[in-house]
C-alpha cells in the first residue's frame, strides 16, 4: 500500500457486492436519480459519459454540463442539483463547498484520482459526501510520462519542427540511451509502479522513493527502495509520482535541484505544486538541467484545458518555461485516453448512485 499513490483499497465479499448491485438497479429502475452539475466540462466529457450510461442502461440520470470552471462565482449554477461532479483545477474551498452546501448540494464526485483543490475538513463539518476516482488508468499517465522522457532526450519535438522547416541537419539533436541509466521513481503508487516497471523494460536501473513504498515495487526485478536523497543525487532521470500536500509542496526546490546530476531530465506528470517552479527556471538557466518534461504546472488553473491563443499569456513564469528548447510542457493531457476516460465515467456515475443508495465504497469515498 502507498500513501502517496492513494491506494484506499477495502475488501468485500462477492455476496456483498451482488448485494450492492442489485441496490442500485433497484434504484435505477425505481427511477430515484440525482440532478448533477459537471462543471469544467469538455466534450469528451459528454461523450465518455453518455457512453457509460448507455452501456450500463441508466435512464432518468439529469445532468447538466457546464463548459465554467467551479469558483465562487459560479457555484450558483449547481442551483437544484444534489451533486457536483468537478475536475482537477476546479475551486473547492470551503467558501465553495459552503456555498455548494446552502444551494443543497449533498455530495461531490470528482473526476480525478487527486483531492488537494478540495476543503475535506469543511465537507466534513457540512455533511458533504465527497468521491474520487481511485484508480482510471495508471498506464495512461506512466505512458504519456515515458513519451515526454523519449521526446525530450531525442529532441522530437525540435526535430519534427525543422522537418517542416526543410532543415534536415542533424546538429543538436544528440540523446543518449535510456538503457543503463539509473531512472529515480518519486512515489509509488499505481502509477509509479507502472513508470517504474515500464522503465526496466528499457534496461534502466529504477531507485524508487516511497515513505510507503507498494508492495509489488518492493519486489520488482531492477527495482531499489532508496532515499530520497541518494535518489536525487544518483538518478539521471527523475521522475514524481505523488500527490500534492503540505508535505510534498516544492519537494524539489532550488536545494534540491542542485544535488541533482548535470543533465538529468526530470519528469512531472502528478501535480504542479510538488515543483518550485521559479527554482527550475534557475536551474535550467544555469544549464544543470538536461531538460524538463511537464504535463503540470502550479499556477495551471484558468490556463490549461483552455484556448488562450487569441488572449495570449499573462502568466510570466509560465512564458519563460515556455523559452527553454530543453522544456515539454503538455497541458495536463496525460490521463487523456479512451480507457482512462471510461474508467472516470464509470465510477463517478457509481459513486452517484452509490451515494443514493447511502453507500459509497470506501475505496472511492473521501468523506
Amino acid at each position: 500500500m502507498s500513501v502517496w499513490g492513494g491506494r484506499l483499497q477495502r475488501s468485500c465479499s462477492r455476496g456483498a457486492d451482488r448485494d450492492r448491485q442489485g441496490a442500485l438497479f433497484m434504484l435505477t429502475a425505481a427511477g430515484v436519480m440525482m440532478k448533477t452539475a459537471f462543471f469544467s466540462a469538455k466534450a469528451y466529457d459528454r461523450q465518455s459519459f453518455g457512453s457509460a450510461l448507455q452501456q450500463r442502461q441508466l435512464a432518468g440520470f439529469e445532468m447538466v454540463w457546464l463548459e465554467a470552471g467551479l469558483n465562487l462565482e459560479t457555484a450558483v449554477l449547481a442551483s437544484g442539483c444534489q451533486a457536483v461532479c468537478a475536475f482537477v483545477n476546479d475551486d473547492l474551498s470551503a467558501p465553495v463547498v459552503e456555498r455548494l452546501h446552502a444551494l443543497g448540494v449533498r455530495m461531490l464526485a470528482l473526476r480525478s484520482a487527486g483531492f488537494n483543490h478540495v476543503d475535506l475538513s469543511a465537507c466534513r463539518r457540512l455533511g458533504l459526501a465527497v468521491a474520487r476516482v481511485p484508480a482510471y488508468s495508471p498506464y495512461a499517465v506512466a505512458e504519456h510520462t515515458v513519451c515526454l522522457l523519449l521526446t525530450l532526450n531525442r529532441h522530437v519535438h525540435r526535430a519534427w519542427q525543422r522537418v517542416r522547416e526543410l532543415n534536415f541537419s542533424l546538429d543538436g539533436l544528440t540523446g543518449f540511451d535510456v538503457h543503463g541509466k539509473t531512472v529515480g521513481v518519486i512515489g509509488t503508487g499505481r502509477i509509479g509502479t507502472v513508470f517504474a516497471r515500464i522503465m526496466t523494460g528499457f534496461g534502466a536501473s529504477v531507485l524508487a522513493y516511497d515513505p510507503q513504498p507498494a508492495v509489488e515495487v518492493q519486489s520488482m526485478p531492477g527495482v531499489c527502495l532508496t532515499s530520497l536523497e541518494q535518489l536525487i543525487e544518483q538518478s539521471d532521470i527523475i521522475s514524481l509520482h505523488c500527490p500534492l500536500t503540505e508535505q510534498t509542496r516544492h519537494l524539489i526546490d532550488a536545494e534540491r535541484l542542485s544535488r541533482m546530476k548535470p543533465g538529468v531530465i526530470l519528469l512531472n506528470t502528478s501535480r504542479g505544486g510538488l515543483i518550485d517552479t521559479k527554482a527550475l527556471i534557475q536551474s535550467l538557466k544555469a544549464g544543470r538541467l538536461g531538460g524538463a518534461g511537464l504535463d503540470v504546472y502550479e499556477e495551471e488553473e484558468g490556463i490549461f484545458f483552455a484556448d488562450l491563443s487569441e488572449r495570449g499569456l499573462q502568466d510570466d513564469v509560465l512564458a519563460r518555461l515556455l523559452t527553454f528548447p530543453n522544456v515539454l510542457i503538455t497541458s495536463h493531457q496525460a490521463f487523456l485516453t479512451h480507457e482512462a476516460l471510461h474508467n472516470i465515467a464509470a465510477r463517478t456515475l457509481q459513486s452517484l448512485l452509490e451515494f443514493s443508495a447511502g453507500q459509497i465504497s470506501a475505496e472511492a469515498r473521501l468523506v
